[in-house]
């Protein structure tokens, strides 16, 4: 598996990536987290601009997708908990699988790591998926956050820093 920035050829492949990410979250009793329309067209198309969006491919097949940046998240400014610290760090957002090939989704976030040592993340209390894939990645539950909707996440971090 390789990670790559997205390039607007791409965008067919995520927008169904993501399409059948919000139908898996449905039927795994998620149906709250992306609804039927999140991530909506101009905000992938916004990450895939801006360079903020990337892809985990395998012999050329899209296998996940996920947004990533080293930056200060206003969702994450309050939080109800304690980050682990207050270090720059990275964020991963809107990271969904084809479910093509097991493993993606470790992938990425172990790429993401290697990018950053100090990685955040959120996620919706009914992603079993990811909170699964979070513990086995070690990463600390640090308390609930709230997105620009107003919906509590749970957030999580990892620190490898030395």
């Amino acid at each position: 598996m390789k990670i790559r920035k997205s390039t607007p050829g791409d965008y067919d492949v995520i927008c169904q990536t993501y399409s059948n990410a919000r139908k898996f979250m449905l039927n795994s009793g998620n149906p709250d987290q992306w609804g039927n329309v999140h991530p909506p067209a101009n905000l992938i198309l916004h990450d895939i601009e801006q360079e903020l969006s990337y892809v985990c491919t395998f012999q050329n097949d899209i296998l996940a997708v996920f947004y990533y940046n080293i930056e200060i998240d206003p969702t994450y400014g309050v939080i109800n908990g304690q980050w682990l610290n207050d270090a720059p760090y990275g964020v991963v957002h809107r990271i969904a699988s084809s479910r093509s090939v097991r493993g993606a989704g470790y992938f990425c976030l172990q790429w993401c790591l290697e990018q950053c040592k100090n990685l955040r993340i959120d996620t919706h209390k009914d992603n079993s998926p990811m909170l699964n894939l979070l513990d086995k990645l070690d990463f600390s539950y640090c308390g609930i956050i709230r997105i620009e909707n107003g919906d509590e996440r749970l957030a999580y971090q990892k620190t490898i820093l030395t």
